[in-house]
C-alpha cells in the first residue's frame, strides 16, 4: 500500500461519493417531502447517460450534448410525474413500489431495443483529456478532477436552492411535515412537480457525467440506486445535507475497502484466506456502516427537522 495509490483511490471515492450525491439528493427529497418510493430513480441516471450518447452523436460537442441530456431528463421527469407518479401518491408504499418496478422493466428495454445491450461510451472531452500533477509521481485525470468539481458546485447551489430560497424553504416545510405544508395554501401539486424534476435532472447529471468514465449499458442504474438507497438511510431521510456527508463517506468507504481490504487481512491472515476474505467483506462495508450508524442513530446522521 503507497501513498500515491491511497490518495488515488481516495480521489476516485470522492469522485463516487459526489456521483451518488446527485443521484440521492434527489430521491431523498422526494421520499422525505412526498413520502414516495421511487425505485425507478435509477433509471433516470441511466437515461441521463443514454441522452449523453445520442446527443453527443448527434451535435459532436460534449458540453451541448451534456445540457440537452439535462433537459431531456427534466422534460421526461416531468412526463412520468403526470402521467404515472401523480396517480401514485395516496397509495401504499407497495403500490409504489410495484409501480415504479415496473418502471425499471420498461425503460431497461426500451434502451436494450432502442441502442442494444452492447456497452456504449461517450469521448471524453478533448479540453478535459490527459492529466495533471497533483503531488511527485500522482498523475490524476483531468475529467475526473472536473467531475468531482461539478459535482461539488451543484451541492452547493443546491444548498443554497434550499437553504436560502422561497421555494428551498417550502421543501424544508414539506420535508418535515407535508400535511401541514399543504393545509397552509402551498400548491403541494406544483411542490411535488418541482421535487421531481429536479431529482430527475439531477440523477440524469449524473449519468451524463459519468458516460466518459463507466460503461454505458441497460441496467447500469441499479446498483447506483442501491448504494443511493444506503445514502438516505445513512444520511437521513429528507436532509440534503445528510445526503452529501453520507454520499461521500459511502464513495471513500467502498473505494478504500475495495482497494485495501485484502491487503490489511494479509497482516493478520495467510495469503489465501486473505483473498476470499478480502474482497468478501469489502462488499459488505457499506452495510455495515448503515448496521453501525442506524445502532448509534436511528434516524440517521441528519435527519430532517420533524423526521
Amino acid at each position: 500500500m503507497s501513498t500515491t495509490l491511497l490518495v488515488v483511490q481516495a480521489l476516485n471515492g470522492l469522485q463516487l461519493g459526489v456521483l451518488l450525491f446527485l443521484i440521492a439528493a434527489g430521491l431523498t427529497l422526494v421520499f422525505g417531502v412526498m413520502d414516495f418510493i421511487n425505485l425507478a430513480h435509477g433509471v433516470q441516471y441511466m437515461l441521463g447517460a443514454y441522452f449523453a450518447v445520442a446527443f453527443y452523436g448527434l451535435t459532436g460537442h460534449f458540453l451541448l450534448a451534456l445540457l440537452l441530456a439535462l433537459a431531456a431528463a427534466l422534460l421526461l421527469g416531468l412526463l412520468l410525474e403526470v402521467l404515472v407518479f401523480r396517480h401514485l401518491y395516496g397509495r401504499s408504499h407497495l403500490d409504489q413500489v410495484l409501480a415504479t418496478f415496473g418502471l425499471i422493466l420498461f425503460f431497461n428495454e426500451a434502451v436494450r431495443a432502442l441502442w442494444g445491450s452492447s456497452p456504449l461510451s461517450i469521448p471524453m472531452p478533448e479540453a478535459l483529456s490527459g492529466s495533471i500533477a497533483l503531488m511527485p509521481g500522482l498523475l490524476y485525470p483531468v475529467y475526473r478532477l472536473a467531475v468531482l468539481a461539478a459535482g461539488l458546485g451543484v451541492a452547493l447551489l443546491l444548498w443554497l436552492l434550499i437553504a436560502r430560497t422561497r421555494i428551498g424553504m417550502r421543501v424544508r416545510a414539506g420535508a418535515s411535515n407535508a400535511d401541514m405544508v399543504s393545509a397552509l395554501g402551498v400548491n403541494i401539486r406544483r411542490l411535488f412537480m418541482i421535487v421531481f424534476g429536479v431529482g430527475t435532472m439531477l440523477a440524469g447529471f449524473a449519468g451524463a457525467l459519468a458516460g466518459p468514465i463507466f460503461a454505458v449499458e441497460p441496467n447500469m442504474g441499479d446498483n447506483f440506486l442501491i448504494l443511493a438507497f444506503v445514502v438516505i438511510v445513512i444520511g437521513g431521510i429528507g436532509s440534503i445535507k445528510g445526503a452529501f456527508m453520507a454520499s461521500l463517506l459511502v464513495g471513500l468507504v467502498d473505494t478504500l475497502g475495495r482497494s485495501f481490504a485484502t491487503d490489511l487481512f494479509r497482516l493478520v491472515l495467510a495469503p489465501a484466506a486473505a483473498n476470499q476474505v478480502g474482497p468478501a467483506l469489502a462488499s459488505m462495508l457499506i452495510y455495515l456502516l448503515m448496521a453501525v450508524i442506524l445502532f448509534w442513530r436511528p434516524a440517521g446522521l441528519f435527519p430532517a427537522h420533524g423526521q
